[in-house]
């Protein structure tokens, strides 16, 4: 007994002893972490470029921390500013005297179709001020060339390439894999166009999902060909004729065409912005990133404002709890809401919508909240890339709706998946199931045997009752007639340009935009902005990282292209309930 005491007490102090050297360490490795990421002072010097190359994804709000780690390095650093502290940033090199002009290097563009419109309507205020843009590229993708049009000077490499060829949209249907594998997707939906569950019962889209997709791909291509037609001088039809030929397949293609202005290398564009900056040939040019930009200390400085507006950010999939700035949880979201309307000093509301949807209980309680808030200040909707389904249901209540011209919205439809994997079980893997119940349904709902009729009935009258809801809060909100709401919804999707068209938005307009006019609802001057939900603290998003929760950048970054799949299969598995959601994952080319 005495041996036995004395390796207890060794093992206890021995771990003790291990805890508190990996505190320190953890400490210390933060602490270096801190010291690594302290800037240094900013100087802008005179005849400064800024240098824009906007192949990170724009996020919707700055991040709290710029860590995360992956496999190969201990730590990388991402300091990226969120969308509306982007476009403050180019006001603000507006009106920076040190700042001569802005450089566009784009090859890729990873923002969203909405977020690019906004950034693209910044630089075209920044070209007011009368300071030069130049757009470089080796590659231009359709995105990035829709970019460069605010660009006073257009310049391809002799050897790249420009893609102009209009858009597509591509849906990935899994019903042969899920047939392979002997599983049965039981699906009840309300909407001749709620497709979302398309991809598990066909291997193609529908006529109605083909005539939605189709309408809102050509207003986006409507809306995109506009605006190069007015900044390039290039009459529309000609455009169409350009992108039905592919007649732009070379650099000289895109040259004659009057796509581009230069066709140069490099060292080329280097004596290009030289000779803007009216500098010597053996002189240096003055380039900053945004990033750097941002750290820059502001040549005014004005009075902390009391009066404040809350900015709330509601990005991806709708669940339970609390989500993170990824994710929409109604329990965060909700406290955020109540945060804003609870505060006598937060006058006005702006709700930043970007979301595909999700659970259909989640929506109604984060739906809940908002209309508590309408009822005591101004609510205005500012909607991303996606504001649909669910996204469109949590927005429904607010006085005034702003959509950007290309987001996606709508989609004001219900569903319920209930995949049976019997055959699965017991054919693939052998398995099989049995029960023993004290009441006939005490099994509702299972996954291991096929649904009886009695309980698809149950489920279409639960999805029926919601659909119905659905319809009454858009009825409400939007001041329409249920039977026009239902006319307008069945699950389909709008861009922004024609949800203006049918009611279901008041006006297109950025996040800047929804800011102006809550301010004006409140009858504000003189404001600032407080952006809700709280973030976590880097140290805590550090600490997360370290033992196993990586952060969304991070996953990004490693998975790529396969991303967007990743994140739809993840939050496929965690539906619960009803769900009020977009289609599968729409991949527009």
């Amino acid at each position: 007994m005495k041996q036995f005491f004395k390796f207890m007490l060794a093992s206890m102090a021995g771990f003790f002893l291990t805890m508190i050297v990996l505190f320190f360490f953890f400490a210390i490795l933060v602490a270096s972490l801190m010291t690594f990421t302290k800037k240094d002072e900013v100087v802008i010097k005179p005849k400064t470029v800024l240098h824009l190359t906007l192949n990170e994804a724009i996020p919707e709000r700055s991040m709290a921390s710029p860590f995360s780690f992956s496999e190969t390095k201990l730590f990388n650093t991402s300091d990226v500013p969120g969308l509306l502290e982007t476009t403050d940033l180019l006001k603000r090199a507006s009106e920076d005297e040190n700042i001569s002009g802005i450089l566009l290097d784009l090859s890729n563009i990873e923002s969203g179709m909405a977020t690019m419109e906004e950034i693209r309507n910044a630089l075209l205020k920044f070209k007011e001020s009368g300071k030069f843009v130049i757009a470089y590229g080796e590659v231009y993708s359709q995105k990035a060339y829709y970019m460069a049009t605010t660009a006073d000077i257009i310049c391809l490499n002799p050897e790249g390439a420009l893609d102009f060829r209009g858009m597509a949209g591509e849906l990935v249907f899994i019903k042969g894999l899920l047939s392979k594998l002997d599983i049965n997707p039981q699906i009840i939906r309300h909407g001749k166009y709620k497709s979302a569950i398309e991809p598990l019962i066909s291997d193609r889209m529908s006529e109605a999902n083909k005539e939605q997709t189709l309408a809102y791909m050509n207003s986006l291509w409507m809306h995109i060909s506009d605006g190069i037609s007015k900044t390039r001088n290039i009459d529309p039809a000609e455009l169409q004729i350009i992108a039905d030929s592919l007649k732009i397949q070379t650099p000289e293609d895109a040259l004659n065409y009057h796509f581009v202005d230069q066709v140069i290398y490099k060292d080329q564009l280097i004596e290009l912005l030289k000779e803007k900056l009216e500098i010597g040939e053996n002189d240096k040019i003055e380039m900053m990133k945004l990033e750097r930009y941002k750290d820059a200390p502001a040549k005014t400085f004005k009075k902390r404002a009391k009066e404040k507006i809350a900015v709330i950010y509601a990005v991806g999939s709708i669940g339970d709890g609390e989500g993170n700035d990824e994710s929409i949880g109604s329990e965060r979201i909700s406290k955020a809401i109540r945060k804003a309307r609870t505060d006598s000093t937060v006058k006005a509301i702006v709700f930043r919508v970007n979301s595909p949807g999700g659970s259909a209980l989640a929506s109604d309680v984060i739906l809940r909240e908002i209309k508590l808030a309408r009822d005591e200040k101004p609510v205005v909707v500012s909607m991303g890339d996606y504001a649909a389904s669910g996204g469109y249901y949590i927005a429904c209540a607010a006085d005034t709706i702003l959509a950007n011209p290309t987001t996606l919205t709508g989609s004001i439809g219900v569903f319920g998946v209930i995949p049976d994997f019997s055959k699965f079980f017991s054919n693939k893997l052998g398995v099989t199931f049995d029960v023993v119940k004290t009441n006939d349904h005490a099994d509702y709902i299972s996954v291991t045997r096929p649904l009886t009729p009695y309980e698809e009935k149950v489920i279409t009258n639960d999805v029926e009752r919601i659909y119905k809801v659905f319809v009454n809060h858009v009825s409400e909100g939007r001041s329409m007639p249920e039977a026009l709401v239902d006319s307008l919804g069945q699950g389909r999707v709008w861009s922004g340009t024609d949800g203006v068209k049918t009611g279901l938005v008041d006006l297109t307009g950025g996040l800047q935009d929804a800011i102006d006019i809550a301010a004006t609802m409140a009858k504000l001057e003189d404001y600032r902005i407080t952006s809700l939900p709280e973030q976590k603290d880097p140290f805590t998003q550090i600490m997360e990282e370290l033992t196993g929760n990586p952060s969304e950048s991070r996953l990004k970054k490693e998975l790529g292209q396969l991303y967007p799949y990743m994140k739809e299969l993840q939050s496929l598995s965690g539906m619960k309930g009803v769900q009020a959601r977009l289609p599968f994952v729409l991949n527009i080319q």
